[in-house]
């Protein structure tokens, strides 16, 4: 069939405004059903948000069905969900299963998700501002691939987020502006939905022009659609300035109220203020009180053709911000109201809509309903030719070959810090093909988190050289960072957000751009928790990297309280899409990195967390490898018990020289103690936890690691366990066989000083382990 629905631009405008009113429905009746038709076993509000939606499918239409092309990808406004999962329905990528199980067990998500909603989502977005934050880093990676050679400049697609105008309230948002104008980023588009009202109330009006301010400043060009085809009509007519300049100065919480209130308030109002000028009161005469009450409320946000133009006008690299005025709840009734945010429309309602669109009873589901057979064809049609409708499905990277061993650092004494600083070097220095696709990053600590000599090795990356004016000038530095389009180390500033974003978009780069990164960045692990929400963020989207928390713990002396990290144990523990492991020795460091760098790659894996130190540990005679598969399932022996043993001591990390201490002075008084070196609390931990799940679940429960490793104990056996953190992260395992266990770790803010006294203050010092020991054996 010929498509006679856009042989023109006004009728492309035709059929894209047909397709608005028809995402304003779907998404209204998608959140209507899960709350009053589906069944409620629970008698709790299912939720949605059909006024976040109305507000959003204007933009979404012609965005969706004219501007994107299929390189572009889309990081939609978390409450906005039910209009992507209907776009989708309209093009046959999501089932009316899926859209009558919004928001149920299964069915589609309330927010835009990656791995939990059948349709394509480019971002997930339900966390306020990280998925307007993602696309500008996301714009950097794909300007990385492009300069060392992974995409052609020419299909460089655009990185668009569709945002509530509340989410510029986050914080992070400037935080990632700041950023992105360091590094030049372009191919970047934010389309902000200014209906001016968040969830407790209205826009502060003193916020006009403030935000054009803030983004031209950082290189932004700021496209502003305030006013649609019918008011600028109206603005060119006798009396049209005088209203013009009325909608101006109209404060944004009486712009709603009288949006709510509709045509004959708007009347009323006009007339008040503006009645007696010149032509005003003809102007206003001309229309009735539905065609005031639409054209007042036909923003540049809601005026298909406007947004097109819009779109079209910014056919360049340069990052772009449209501010889009809009009505939150547009074409419901619903719209202006103050409470409209997590309202919706009651029966009476949602039928009333339905009769004015013309859609019968029983046909709410149908994607065309109401539009008659010549014109749903042709509406198909249109659909079925666009872009979006041949767009492929995300590529799947090849798997980027892992040596069988990475060379353990030589040193009689080392910290597990400067470990992985080897292990990096010498593989920037290698010529494995895992060495051209590692991308390390830091927020502003990379020397002090031993990346210097990878960088060294392999520079900074920027897309124009940069010049090392130290080294030109002969000044001895250890830093040799020449920055160039082939370097692998992306240089960030000190926003612990951007770092986690940035390496979220990096290990997204396999499906978004179909060549695989290996992201590994470094901060310093207390400093974890202030990224906590974005490092959520990226492993809730399944992107894939290698975060290395360094230095960690009292054992960062000096320093003082602050950078002496207590929690993040339960942190790696806890996160999803983590796996969390903290070696005490080099060939430890080495194993895990090498392991870390398969899973990374594997269906089933996920990001890997190392928690590392400065301390300069005696490193242990291995007499084979055996031990090795013991320490990637989360702990191995270190000193054999003998079997029934009375007790053992397990630790983490790098307290392991006041354990070995402690045992040494301990075994003559119990003989046959054990050391265990508990690896990753994670990985036991889970494990544990799996296979006590399992016993109702699965037919054959399978004994776990934990369990297997403290069999040899005796069943009244007791425990000391000592970790340079929350002690939380270890006490769990006398629960494994029912034993006794004295707990050692810090759980108070630490201070300065030196180990010897922070380690008996705090209590990780070897007296304190033979005290722990002693206790145990006074309470039998």
């Amino acid at each position: 069939m010929t498509n006679i629905v856009a042989d023109t631009r006004e009728e492309k405008i035709a059929a894209i405004e047909t397709l608005d009113a028809r995402l304003r429905w779907l998404s209204s009746w998608i959140v209507h059903n899960a709350n009053h038709i589906r069944p409620k076993r629970d008698g709790l509000k299912v939720g949605g948000h059909q006024a976040s939606c109305a507000s959003m499918t204007a933009i979404m239409a012609a965005l969706y069905f004219h501007a994107l092309r299929p390189q572009d990808k889309v990081s939609v406004k978390p409450h906005a969900g039910p209009v992507l999962q209907a776009i989708h329905y309209l093009l046959g990528n999501q089932s009316l299963a899926q859209l009558q199980q919004f928001r149920a067990l299964g069915g589609a998500q309330s927010y835009p998700s990656r791995t939990k909603d059948k349709i394509p989502v480019d971002f997930s977005t339900g966390s306020v501002g990280l998925g307007v934050a993602i696309t500008a880093f996301s714009s950097l990676v794909q300007d990385y691939l492009i300069a060392h050679g992974s995409i052609d400049e020419t299909n460089a697609g655009r990185m668009i987020s569709l945002m509530g105008d509340a989410e510029l309230d986050e914080g992070n948002i400037y935080e990632c502006l700041i950023e992105g104008y360091k590094h030049d980023i372009r191919n970047c588009w934010w389309v902000v939905d200014y209906n001016r009202q968040s969830l407790d109330s209205t826009t502060a009006d003193r916020m006009f022009r403030r935000f054009d301010d803030i983004f031209e400043t950082t290189g932004w060009r700021v496209i502003t659609l305030k006013h649609g085809k019918l008011q600028r009509a109206a603005f060119a007519r006798p009396g049209g300035k005088s209203l013009e300049d009325w909608i101006e100065n109209c404060p944004n919480a009486e712009f709603a109220v009288l949006t709510y209130q509709g045509g004959a308030a708007w009347r009323a109002r006009l007339y008040a203020d503006i009645g007696g000028k010149p032509h005003v009161k003809k102007l206003l005469d001309s229309f009735d009180d539905d065609g005031l009450a639409a054209l007042m409320t036909n923003l540049g946000g809601h005026c298909i053709e406007s947004l097109m133009d819009a779109f079209d006008s910014a056919d360049d690299e340069r990052p772009t911000l449209f501010i889009a005025y809009t009505v939150k709840g547009y074409g419901l009734p619903l719209a202006g109201h103050k409470d409209n945010h997590s309202g919706m429309m009651n029966p009476a309602q949602i039928g009333k809509l339905r009769t004015t669109m013309g859609i019968e009873t029983g046909e709410e589901w149908e994607p065309f309903a109401g539009l008659g057979g010549n014109m749903a064809a042709k509406l198909k049609n249109f659909i079925g030719s666009g872009v979006l409708a041949a767009k492929p499905a995300e590529p799947v990277a090849d798997y980027i070959p892992v040596p069988a061993r990475l060379a353990v650092p030589s040193g009689d004494v080392q910290s597990t810090q400067a470990a992985f600083g080897h292990v990096l070097l010498d593989l920037a220095k290698s010529s494995e093909a895992l060495a051209d696709r590692i991308v390390t990053t830091a927020p502003d600590v990379t020397q002090t988190t031993n990346l210097g000599g990878f960088v060294n090795q392999r520079g900074l990356f920027r897309r124009s050289d940069v010049a090392d004016l130290f080294r030109e000038a002969k000044i001895p530095s250890a830093q040799k960072w020449a920055a160039h389009a082939a370097g692998q180390h992306i240089e960030l500033g000190i926003a612990e957000n951007n770092f986690f974003l940035l390496l979220t978009s990096l290990g997204l780069a396999a499906p978004h751009f179909g060549t695989r990164l290996i992201p590994v960045g470094t901060v310093y692990d207390p400093f974890i928790a202030r990224g906590l929400d974005a490092l959520n963020y990226g492993c809730y989207s399944d992107a894939r990297f290698l975060l290395v928390g360094t230095p960690s713990g009292l054992t960062l002396g000096p320093e003082g309280g602050v950078h002496q990290s207590i929690n993040t144990p339960l942190i790696g523990m806890g996160q999803p899409g983590l796996a969390y492991f903290e070696p005490a020795y080099a060939d430890e460091v080495a194993l895990f990195m090498r392991w870390a760098f398969e899973h990374l790659q594997m269906p089933d894996g996920s990001s890997v967390y190392l928690r590392l130190s400065t301390r300069q540990v005696p490193q242990v005679e291995r007499a084979n490898t055996d031990w090795e598969a013991d320490a990637l399932k989360g702990g191995y022996w270190l000193r054999r018990p003998a079997t029934g043993a009375e007790a053992a001591i397990a630790f983490t990390g790098a307290i392991a020289p006041e354990v070995l201490a402690a045992y040494d002075q301990l075994l003559d008084d119990i003989p046959g103690l054990g050391v265990l070196n508990v690896t990753s609390p994670d990985v036991l931990h889970r494990e544990w936890s799996a296979s006590k799940a399992a016993r109702w679940t699965d037919k054959n429960p399978q004994t776990c690691h934990a369990e297997d490793l403290l069999s040899v104990l005796a069943p009244d056996a007791g425990i000391v366990t000592v970790i340079d953190g929350s002690p939380g992260a270890l006490s769990w395992l006398g629960s494994v066989q029912g034993m006794r266990v004295s707990p050692l770790g810090t759980d108070r803010f630490g201070q300065t000083g030196d180990l010897p006294d922070l380690y008996a203050k705090y209590r990780l010092d070897s007296v304190a382990i033979i005290d722990a020991m002693a206790e145990l054996f006074l309470k039998r």
